[in-house]
């Protein structure tokens, strides 16, 4: 039995470190991006959400995190993540999620999440590489979940998540995923109308 529990759990990761891998490239990825920002403004949370990103340090945005299953699941995504620059945004940067769960779970979930990363440790932590939510010491993560009821649950945390998906699981869980940068997105300087128009998105959150 403990032998069994250990090949899941070994399938389960190397399905989460695939995903990533699936990734399309920079300019769908920024371009699913900026829809995914578009998502978030018709939220009713967005007038919270709005509130925090203007004074936040960073946004990272999955705009396709897949979670599935049957007795164990497994997550992940490719996101971009672009830092406060004066009183405009960075060169996006690429980063992938992923992590491995167990429990009863069966189906299939597709979400879409914007972190709104608000303090100096996060974002350092979130760059430095391997950044493990819920296991990095001093560092919070709260819910913005999508919907009026939810918008004013996450005030306080060093990065807020708003997530908008469906699917059988009934919310996304955070903790235990990892964040770790896209070497090989991440080697080419990020130019083009897609990382402009992303930029552009954010900007216009008031």
């Amino acid at each position: 039995m403990k032998n069994g529990f250990s090949i899941l759990a070994a399938a389960a990761i190397a399905v989460t470190m695939a995903l990533p891998a699936q990734a399309a490239d920079k300019a769908e990825l920024l371009h699913s991006a900026n829809v995914t920002v578009d998502h978030l403004k018709s939220d009713p949370a967005f007038a919270t959400a709005a509130r925090m990103m203007r004074d936040a340090r960073a946004v990272y945005i999955v705009p396709h995190l897949v979670k599935g299953g049957f007795v164990f699941g497994a997550e992940g995504g490719s996101g971009v993540l672009v830092e406060r620059s004066g009183r405009g945004w960075s060169e996006p940067k690429f980063y992938d999620m992923g992590s491995a769960s167990f429990g009863f779970q069966a189906g299939l979930e597709k979400a879409e999440l914007v972190f709104i990363i608000n303090s100096p440790r996060a974002l350092a932590g979130i760059k430095h590489g391997n950044f493990k939510l819920g296991g990095q010491a001093g560092v919070t993560v709260a819910t913005l979940s999508s919907g009026a009821e939810g918008a004013t649950t996450a005030h306080g945390g060093d990065i807020v998540v708003w997530s908008s998906g469906t699917g059988l699981f009934g919310g996304v869980a955070f903790n235990g995923s990892v964040i770790t940068p896209d070497k090989d997105l991440n080697g080419t300087p990020t130019v083009g109308p897609e990382a402009q128009a992303l930029k552009a998105n954010l900007a216009s959150v008031r």
